[in-house]
């Protein structure tokens, strides 16, 4: 099968288009003919190998999966001996390391079925993304009906969805995005939308019950400061890629952890996102019902996956960028 190989870590340049054996499914895994991928910073992170205190879990000298891609929607090929409610012909989304390929295998509980109002390349843009903005929101901040919800980044994957997550949750939002998102953004709902471009929202007036941080551009204190009295600041990785670094966002994260115990009436937290078969359902149905939808600015063949990253590292992509297979 056609795949897209890394060997080594660097830029773009280092992911070849060619030829690898076919996955075999175990036990608990399927086989998925992949119909569509999305791409992430979490392929550009791998890619790179940023930053250096990552290698410890990704690989010293090179990745330990070789074929990039996490996120994918497709048709189930085969299934493993242990696996139940899954079967051959599925349409199916879902995460696995090795998405950029015309097969995966994934483990059965990271696996859902697709959404049935979505194209194949919609879903795909779904699940590592829409994971993530779900556990922030649901689950790290517990976002309340009637709070004010501001989202650092929101015209990045994670960002709409979170925008649209919070107006699902009666949330009122404000999204932060640079001038040319602002239609983009006011369209997933948000009530209020903050160029940064024209200002900083860390120095206005306005406080927030919950900060969700898809950046890292900012200090706690500067965060801290636009919580209201008792307040939730919820951190997540992303970025773009800037030549390197030792510890890139986990900077941040080492910080809160420091902080965190001493902060008081605040709540420093951070999103530890575990995909999972009950999430997908949860981000099927909002899709199904049409509380989310994803948004897909460009879309490369698979044989271009290589510029669908750096495009979305370099160019600072909006929303979604899909690779079709």
């Amino acid at each position: 099968m056609k795949a897209v190989i890394q060997d080594r870590y660097g830029s773009a340049d280092v992911l070849e288009f060619r030829d690898v054996d076919r996955p075999v499914p175990t036990a608990d895994e399927v086989l998925v003919r992949v119909h569509a991928a999305s791409v992430n910073a979490y392929d550009w992170h791998l890619m790179h190998g940023d930053p250096v205190i990552g290698r410890t879990m990704m690989g010293f000298r090179r990745p330990k999966a070789p074929v990039r891609g996490r996120d994918f929607a497709g048709v189930v090929e085969a299934v493993g001996s242990g696996v139940t409610g899954l079967k051959p012909g599925d349409e199916v989304y879902g995460e696995a390391d090795g998405a950029f390929a015309e097969y995966v295998c994934a483990r059965a509980g990271e696996v859902g079925p697709k959404p049935a109002n979505l194209t194949f390349e919609q879903a795909a843009a779904i699940p590592l993304a829409g994971n993530t903005a779900l556990i922030g929101l649901r689950d790290v901040a517990r976002v309340q009906p009637g709070q004010t919800l501001l989202v650092n980044g929101a015209s990045g994957g994670v960002g709409t969805f979170a925008v649209q997550l919070g107006k699902a949750y009666c949330a009122e939002v404000t999204a932060v995005c640079s001038t040319r998102n602002v239609d983009m953004v006011r369209s997933l709902g948000a009530d209020r939308i903050i160029d940064y471009t024209q200002e900083d929202f860390t120095r206005g007036e306005a406080r927030y019950d919950v900060v969700l941080d898809l950046v890292g551009n900012h200090s706690l204190a500067e965060f801290r400061r636009v919580l209201k009295p008792v307040g939730t600041l919820v951190l997540s990785g992303g970025g773009v890629y800037e030549g390197g670094s030792v510890v890139g966002p986990m900077g941040l994260f080492m910080k809160r952890r420091l902080v965190a115990p001493f902060a008081r009436n605040h709540r420093l937290l951070e999103i530890a996102a575990r995909q999972s078969r009950a999430n997908l359902e949860a981000l099927r149905e909002l899709a199904e019902s049409g509380k989310i939808a994803p948004v897909v600015e460009r879309t490369y063949p698979l044989s271009e996956a290589a510029e669908a990253i750096r495009y979305l590292e370099v160019e600072h992509a909006r929303a979604k960028v899909v690779v079709t297979v």
